[in-house]
């Protein structure tokens, strides 16, 4: 595709995306989603809901049309609305929408045996549909649902409505796949009859991933032609989903030169709202907002990021608000591990990071995870020296769990030289040690605790009575989030020594703070 060619984005996340099977959003989580999608993303369009579907729905597109009209915003918020008379349109009005996104038949088999109408019956029905929403000043988008099977075993349908409809004030007509079915080669034969036919409508195209084909058929339709797509972020939707908004997009710029008003920087973010709003996990191998996306894992790689960035392609992960990262494993050569500590300031001579090498190897084979933040306390272990020592050490503690009383705990501790002793209380043995460690740093040491923002325990695969556990914490301070991660066969003692973990990064900023 030579010259750049504008493309019209309509996010489906909170209409589409929410026939997500188990995923429902309150009134609030679709407004604050809205309102990233549209001041954050910058999305052209999105589609916020169904019309009749509950009281809960009323309100939350009430909402958001309501801050949509103060933002100037409201005519980039659009509902699904069914042939019914006025009962679609008159629900629509009352929330303060004014776009209706009409749910038509775009197939002679659903007209047929659904609806069981002619489709000249139906075209009549849509008219009257198009004529009261004009009265109302709504504009009308059209889906022809089925379009796919349409195009496929009676287009002389798909035709017919097209050329009753396309002369009235109907703005956009929007081409679903709905059943997932098509190929990039079918939508670009079919996109391009209907190009051919139709030169100047505007026909927007809905993907589903029902044969992990929406984002090929995305593009398919693009260079096609069409004008307007339909997305979701995380690709949520019905069954396997509909084309995910930061891969068309990042595929839209990189391989179509196609422009967008999507900001890029953001897509990250907002995924990550997204999927906590839906509790809906994102793939760690998810292309541009999975977590491992940016992770070079195999050696050679970092060593090729060392040379003038061999292992480099467009998708750089500052593009999308992120950065790359380096595993560390059994396959990690001296350039990931050289990678990880030149973001900690720490350098190490060829004997010693032949070691320190050999040692990550061996935990990578036991499939134990190895963190950045593991690496200062790898290099310690390894090379018997104190130029990575433990600044916090414990010394000992005791929990005890006795039916129908709180658990306690005893901890002994060094920071710095300096022992400590309290007991706390708690809800579990690992609250009560970290209760009493709080009092430790707020109360004796008058020093900030970090917050517990996530805690994550995982047993390794077999099952076994005498598996490890692994705990991953994901803590909060100073406005930094970090996680430290503990392995152990009992739970507590592995959180606990995350715990400790934990301490031992943040010493260096109690020390700064101390000497300001």
């Amino acid at each position: 595709m030579g010259r750049s060619v504008k493309i019209e984005i309509m996010d489906t996340t909170l209409r589409d995306g929410e026939q997500t099977s188990g995923v429902s959003f309150v009134p609030h989580e679709k407004l604050m989603i809205a309102r990233l999608l549209l001041e954050e993303l910058k999305v052209d369009r999105i589609e916020v809901a169904s019309a009749r579907v509950s009281e809960g729905e009323f309100d939350a597109v009430k909402m958001i049309c309501d801050w949509a009209a103060r933002r100037n915003l409201l005519h980039k918020v659009e509902v699904l609305g069914f042939v019914d008379g006025h009962t679609s349109l008159d629900w629509i009005h009352s929330t303060g929408c004014r776009v209706i996104n009409l749910l038509c038949k775009g197939s002679l088999k659903h007209c047929t045996y659904q609806l069981k109408k002619t489709p000249e019956e139906h075209i009549e029905d849509i008219k009257s549909v198009v004529d009261y929403a004009n009265e109302l000043d709504i504009e009308v988008n059209v889906y022809l649902e089925d379009w796919s099977n349409g195009m496929k075993e009676s287009p002389d349908y798909v035709f017919q409505m097209i050329d009753a409809l396309k002369d009235t004030s109907i703005k956009r007509f929007m081409l679903p796949d709905t059943l997932g079915i098509l190929n990039p080669l079918q939508v670009i034969e079919f996109m391009r009859k209907m190009k051919k036919r139709y030169p100047d409508t505007h026909f927007d195209f809905h993907a589903h991933n029902d044969y992990d084909l929406a984002v090929s058929n995305v593009l398919a339709a693009v260079l096609s032609g069409v004008k307007g797509l339909h997305t979701t972020i995380n690709g949520l939707g019905e069954r396997a989903g509909n084309a995910p908004l930061a891969s068309v997009q990042a595929i839209l710029k990189d391989h179509f030169n196609a422009v967008t008003n999507i900001d890029e920087n953001r897509l990250n973010d907002v995924s990550r709202v997204v999927e906590s709003y839906s509790s809906i996990m994102i793939p760690a191998n998810k292309p541009i907002v999975g977590e491992n996306v940016f992770t070079q894992v195999a050696g050679v790689h970092a060593d090729g990021d060392n040379k003038n960035n061999l292992y480099y392609n467009d998708l750089l992960p500052e593009r999308f608000g992120r950065k790359r990262e380096y595993a560390l494993g059994k396959t990690s050569g001296k350039a990931n591990i050289r990678k990880n500590l030149e973001s900690m300031g720490l350098d190490l001579d060829e004997a010693s990071m032949k070691r320190v090498t050999e040692r990550i190897i061996e935990l990578g084979d036991k499939k134990e995870l190895v963190t950045p933040e593991d690496l200062p306390y790898i290099i310690s272990d390894v090379l018997k020296h104190e130029s990575t020592s433990n600044k916090v050490k414990l010394g000992s503690y005791f929990v005890t769990l006795t039916h129908g009383l709180k658990p306690m705990a005893t901890l002994s501790i060094e920071i710095n030289g300096q022992v400590y002793q309290e007991s706390s209380s708690g809800d579990g043995q690992y609250d009560a040690f970290v209760r009493a460690l709080r009092k430790i740093y707020k109360t004796t040491l008058n020093r900030k605790f970090p917050m517990l923002i996530n805690y994550a325990v995982t047993i390794p695969p077999g099952g076994r009575t005498d598996a490890f556990v692994q705990t991953v914490i994901t803590w909060s301070f100073e406005e930094k989030v970090f996680r430290t991660r503990g392995l152990d066969a009992d739970q507590t003692e592995a959180a606990i020594k995350a715990t400790i973990k934990m301490l031992n990064i943040i010493e260096d900023t109690y020390e700064t703070q101390e000497n300001d």
